[in-house]
């Protein structure tokens, strides 16, 4: 199959929403704590291993980072979009100095409240472990202001795939029991689990019209 996010390219690290790329055209942006391997899945996802940092260190990403993709996307048969994947800062690792952590907390909400051209997020979560907070917080939100949401249960290659099948089963049913609409699969960026799946999962998310667009505040 081929590869619709080949050709990625970085363009800018953002301190801040207003230094980010043009509000034009769409991009989905990528979130999740610090330890997630969002990294690595942006890289596997991409098919570009330089893309995004990685390090056993976690924290690395500590700017809203910008990458660009080829050409054509289409919206309803419109022309081709200025089309863009965001890498968030990673979230909640305790050694990043709190004054750090309050400042990605305020632009991650900046930016999910202002940013016209988001079409939707891609969470990573780690299989292995229930949701924290923060992954809570980013599905309420996604819910209350329509934005699409779709899951990747990384590190999937730790546990069997029986065990792999049943954490996926069981977030789903945690979904429907708390009233969250988001989708979700099983993801390993080493193995290659779902790597496909969520390359189309991410270019259904660019190509959809954003629905409840948000206001600036």
């Amino acid at each position: 199959m081929s590869n619709p996010l080949q050709g990625a390219q970085f363009v800018l690290a953002a301190h801040r929403i207003s230094q980010l790329p043009a509000d034009q055209g769409a991009e989905v942006a990528f979130a999740g704590r610090s330890n997630a391997g969002k990294s690595s899945a942006l890289n596997a996802l991409t098919n570009h291993k330089g893309l995004a940092r990685t390090s056993k260190t976690p924290g690395r990403t500590q700017q809203m980072v910008a990458f660009s993709l080829p050409p054509p996307v289409q919206v309803d048969g419109q022309p081709p979009l200025d089309v863009r994947l965001i890498d968030l800062p990673g979230y909640g690792y305790a050694k990043v100095p709190l004054e750090m952590r309050e400042h990605w907390k305020l632009e991650i909400d900046a930016y999910l409240h202002q940013r016209r051209s988001l079409r939707g997020l891609v969470l990573i979560v780690d299989i292995r472990h229930p949701l924290k907070e923060f992954d809570r917080l980013m599905l309420e939100f996604c819910f209350a202001t329509q934005l699409p949401c779709h899951l990747l249960l990384t590190k999937a290659d730790k546990l069997s795939r029986g065990q792999a099948t049943q954490a996926l089963a069981a977030l789903r049913k945690q979904f429907a029991a708390e009233g969250l609409h988001a989708t979700a699969q099983v993801f390993s960026s080493s193995a290659g689990t779902g790597v496909d799946e969520a390359r189309q999962a991410v270019m259904t998310l660019l190509r959809q019209p954003r629905e409840g667009a948000p206001q600036g505040r």
